[in-house]
């Protein structure tokens, strides 16, 4: 790197040197600045190199460091919105629901997904606040390490995903890892708790989808018998059913019933 900087400031001082009426001066210009490049002064030109700060409890990364590692860590902020919180079973709900109302792009994807993420932060808000507590502020007033910060705040959302978790899942995935029964719920495994908490959410998800995929597939059967019997088998009774099913689903609320009962399935 630093040969790439000479190099490049040779040229600007042969450029220079061309175009100077006087060349006893560009070229002492010259020669003095190759002598403080090769006595080590250009090297203040390159980025300055990370430093660890050894202190006598142990070892703390720069804030450089710190920093690099809060950026990586966003590359993985959308699967854990996704794996540990109740993002999962909302938006499978909603589509599901979107299915049977028998709407294919309506509502969108974006809206549907940003619906899912602000409830799940609405759901996921007692998780959030004491992870702040007794993680991340503790951490910002410089009274635990970043790695007591971590440990602190996942704390919570291990209990909350050991709540949302079925016994016969948790089961599953420790006979299958061929880990020994833990003794308590606080000894149970991340990466165990992890798949076995996305299994359940998915079981749970699909069982309210059956549910309110019910009402919506009985008006179809009912337009399509009624289509059949007066002999417009040529019409799709997707299309008849879709305003009766969109005007029930409208006088039994149903927006607000099914986010009450995706809160109230979380426990709240």
């Amino acid at each position: 790197m630093n040969r790439i900087l000479f190099l490049i400031f040779l040229s600007l001082c042969v450029t220079d040197l061309a175009y100077s009426e006087n060349a006893d001066a560009a070229d002492t210009a010259f020669t003095e600045a190759a002598s403080d490049f090769f006595s080590g002064k250009g090297a203040q030109l390159g980025i300055p190199a990370v430093a660890f700060q050894a202190t006598e409890d142990g070892g703390t990364y720069t804030v450089t460091l710190q920093i690099l590692a809060v950026m990586t860590a966003l590359t993985l902020l959308p699967s854990i919105v996704m794996m540990m919180t109740a993002f999962t079973r909302i938006i499978i709900v909603f589509a599901i629901l979107r299915q049977a109302l028998g709407l294919q792009q309506t509502p969108s994807n974006q809206i549907l997904i940003g619906l899912a993420l602000f409830l799940s932060i609405f759901i996921m808000q007692p998780v959030l606040r004491e992870a702040n507590e007794i993680g991340l502020q503790p951490y910002l007033a410089e009274e635990i390490s970043p790695l007591e910060a971590v440990k602190a705040a996942s704390d919570p959302f291990h209990r909350f995903m050991l709540a949302q978790t079925r016994e016969d899942d948790l089961a599953l995935f420790l006979k299958i890892s061929e880990s020994e029964k833990p003794q308590t719920q606080r000894d149970v495994d991340f990466f165990i708790l992890a798949p076995a908490f996305v299994t359940s959410e998915l079981k749970t998800a699909f069982q309210i989808g059956f549910l309110l995929f019910i009402p919506f597939l009985i008006i179809d059967l009912v337009v399509a018998s009624v289509l059949m019997s007066m002999g417009m088998m040529m019409l799709s009774p997707t299309i008849i059913s879709l305003p009766f099913k969109l005007m029930l689903f409208i006088l039994v609320d149903g927006w607000a019933m099914v986010i009450g009962s995706l809160a109230g399935s979380f426990g709240m």
